[in-house]
């Protein structure tokens, strides 16, 4: 059985991740990508569909673990009745080939440790063929070979099998430093150099201290920024910009539910709320990446944008399931590919125009193609701005008059706009501010209701969505307005479970189209103390983060959700979502967030 998804510590290279539980053990792994198939699917699956262990031979969760400062290098360390032991994990940043090192270190007196390498390649359906390479340079060396992948393992340790999994016990006594280094190499390729472990880590360590020289944040949380910014880092890819939603699939919304997806890509709906924590925090190197990224993946025809693209901007992500594989706790079915992708969700044309309107306030080099493509952008969502669609939250029920995707299509024309009254640009601003304030009586008109005093989930709808929150964040309404004060209210009130938000509630207006409930998303419940604080309330909304920040781990990560009945964190981790909600929050309730982060009033606002 997996641990608590809590219980999960996050390595990265730049390019994939792994999760380490505090057992020791690595449950999951998909390598040489984020996207690429899993070598360990202990996560999702069982034991069988692979980990790799190595902890006391006593086994239990370790005594204490922590990253070393602001790095990724994680040290877990065990107090048993022998000694004390710890266990040193890091993923360098790529170089010629995926590694992850893990050094055993004898702290005091002299433990047993047992080591325990099952590897299963295509997500936990294959047992590679494990052998020693011959010759001289092999010795200490073992490989899993199966089909195209191959999994080099260098230690001086040496391995057993033993039911289809190698093992090996040794004492560590205090002083001792014993390496293991698994590195990925296509099995076509020649065999990769060994690793020097101790350098690895060192050279590990010097990255994530260099990069974060560039933090610049004077406000408060301080500690709990850094650390979701590092998160942030570890979450992209590095060869294109582009940042994954979180490193894993199919971890459940609802524990032995069907809402599993799969998160592995890059979401449109991030781009803005990334760039503003990423420029808000010194990281403008970043931020241009992630437009570069955006302006790649949305390049072509403005009628076929998606809500969400592969790491290097593809567009096919065929949903698939693999019924090999248990589920997280018997959370079926395990998908990988994402349908969603498919869908229409027309707040992603404002999205994009938004982000990259963010980037021309920030001062990033404009590009001047970037402006052709987004009058094209414009003018598609010009024809279709007043279609019913499926929401942000990706609804697999009937289309409907979504009031966010409503509200982001006003940005969209909003940012037009400005972008030819302080930028200079050209186009037909007269029509443009038309759009505009059309958008924007339709949607007075049509999503709010007065007798409840809010705006609701779509026209005519009886429910809420956590999306309202953004109406001032985008600036279509000021945070004074009777409207707003109304709508943050109404969500307190009706999407709330133990003071955290509900993205919806499933069961509203039959909208949902899917079985069963889900947790509450943690993002939201950020959107909700910032919306707070926007509108007053500071210290209820400085209380709401601070609660929000005792749900991070002990090593300070954040999931997609949490059930508050249970109390344990829920859907895929570590998520981008939730991490730069807190960076984002953190800097309006410390009054560092400049005014396109604070909801001002931006024009067009009746």
């Amino acid at each position: 059985m997996a641990s608590l998804i809590e219980d999960y510590a996050l390595l990265g290279d730049l390019h994939t991740a792994a999760l380490v539980g505090r057992d020791g053990s690595v449950d999951w792994l998909c390598l040489p990508r984020f996207d690429s198939s899993a070598c360990f699917a202990a996560l999702v699956g069982t034991p069988d569909n692979g980990f790799w262990r190595i902890a006391p031979a006593s086994g239990g969760r370790c005594t204490r673990r922590r990253y070393r400062d602001d790095t990724l290098v994680l040290e877990s360390e065990w107090d048993t009745a022998d000694g004390t032991v710890r266990i040193i994990d890091a993923m360098p940043p790529r170089g010629e080939a995926a590694d992850l090192v893990r050094i055993v270190e004898g702290v005091s007196g002299r433990v047993p440790v047992r080591v325990d390498l099952r590897l299963r390649f295509d997500y936990g359906n294959i047992v590679p063929w494990m052998h020693r390479p011959a010759g001289e340079r092999a010795a200490g060396r073992l490989v899993g070979v199966a089909g195209p992948d191959s999994v080099w393992l260098d230690t001086p340790v040496r391995l057993e099998g033993d039911h289809l999994t190698s093992t090996a016990q040794l004492d560590v006594a205090a002083g001792d430093r014993v390496p293991f280094v698994l590195t990925y190499a296509p099995s076509y390729d020649p065999a990769p150099p060994p690793v020097d472990a101790e350098k690895a880590v060192r050279d590990t360590e010097a990255f994530w201290t260099g990069w974060m020289s560039h933090f610049r944040y004077d406000g408060r949380w301080e500690d709990a920024v850094k650390r979701s910014l590092i998160t942030l880092k570890a979450l992209t890819y590095q060869p294109t910009g582009g940042i994954v939603a979180a490193a894993t699939t199919s971890l459940p919304e609802q524990l032995g539910g069907p809402r599993n997806w799969d998160y592995r890509f890059c979401w449109l709906r991030d781009a803005t709320f990334t760039l503003q924590a990423l420029l808000g925090t010194g990281f403008d190197g970043e931020a241009k990446a992630w437009r570069e990224w955006l302006l790649r993946a949305v390049a072509g025809d403005p009628a076929d944008l998606q809500i969400m693209y592969g790491i290097e901007g593809h567009r096919r992500l065929p949903e698939l399931t693999l019924p090999w594989l248990d589920g997280y706790e018997g959370s079926r079915p395990v998908r990988i590919g994402n349908a969603a992708s498919t869908q229409l969700q027309l707040d992603v044309w404002g999205e994009v125009l938004d982000g990259l309107h963010l980037s021309r306030e920030a001062g990033i080099a404009p590009e001047e193609s970037a402006w052709e493509l987004q009058r094209a952008l414009l003018d598609y969502l010009e024809g279709c701005w007043a279609t019913p669609d499926n929401g942000l939250w990706e609804m697999r029920g009937p289309r409907q008059n979504f009031v966010h995707s409503k509200v982001m299509a006003w940005a969209g024309f909003d940012r037009a706009v400005q972008a030819v009254e302080r930028f200079r640009r050209d186009g037909p601003v007269d029509r443009w501010r038309s759009l505009r304030q059309q958008v924007h009586d339709e949607v007075c008109r049509e999503g709010y209701d007065a007798d409840r005093r809010t705006f609701t989930q779509f026209y005519g709808s009886k429910g809420l969505d956590a999306a309202l929150l953004l109406i001032p964040r985008v600036g279509f309404l000021p945070w004074d307005d009777d409207r707003v004060v109304g709508t943050v209210e109404a969500i307190q009130r009706e999407l709330c479970e133990d003071g955290f938000v509900l993205r919806y509630r499933p069961d509203a207006d039959d909208a949902d189209g899917l079985p069963g409930t889900e947790g509450s998303f943690l993002a939201c419940t950020f959107w909700l103390a910032s919306a707070l604080h926007g509108i007053g309330r500071h210290d209820e909304g400085e209380r709401l983060f601070e609660r929000l920040l005792d749900l991070r781990n002990d090593v300070g990560l954040l999931s997609e959700e949490y059930d508050g009945s249970c109390q344990r964190a829920l859907g895929n981790t570590p998520q981008a979502y939730s991490h730069v909600g807190l960076v984002n929050t953190a800097r309006h309730l410390s009054g560092t967030a400049p005014a396109w982060a604070s909801g001002r009033d931006v024009g067009g606002a009746a």
